[in-house]
């Protein structure tokens, strides 16, 4: 058995499917302690389904939902914060007022 000293030292280390999201940083070296809102944030902006499906699993609604109020949607696109606004309920005048914060959208018009 671990001591509890050694136990409280020890990190999470984060599941090797999210391994391809984090290419620039040392993967190895990341835990679920102490890079938990790096993490919420690149799974829910660049990850597949499934990786946002384990992040639901692991976290919840709620701290999904605190993570997008505290951030304030940055990081997501205006599709993916409308996603998020519709799932966890989010306030539709509270999505406005961050999308307004932003400014337009340089790709919303886009001919293509």
């Amino acid at each position: 058995m671990t001591p509890p000293s050694e136990q409280s030292k020890a990190k999470t280390a984060l599941p090797e499917r999210l391994r391809d999201l984090f290419w620039e940083y040392p993967f190895d070296e990341m835990s679920w302690e102490e890079d938990r809102d790096l993490v919420i944030g690149r799974v829910l902006s660049r990850g597949p389904w499934e990786t946002v499906k384990w992040l639901l699993r692991e976290v919840g609604d709620e701290v999904i939902r605190g993570w997008i109020e505290r951030a304030r949607g940055r990081g997501l696109s205006r599709r993916q914060l409308r996603f998020w606004q519709v799932i966890l309920e989010l306030p539709p005048e509270q999505v406005d007022a961050w999308l307004e914060e932003r400014g337009p959208d340089p790709w919303e018009h886009r001919v293509g």
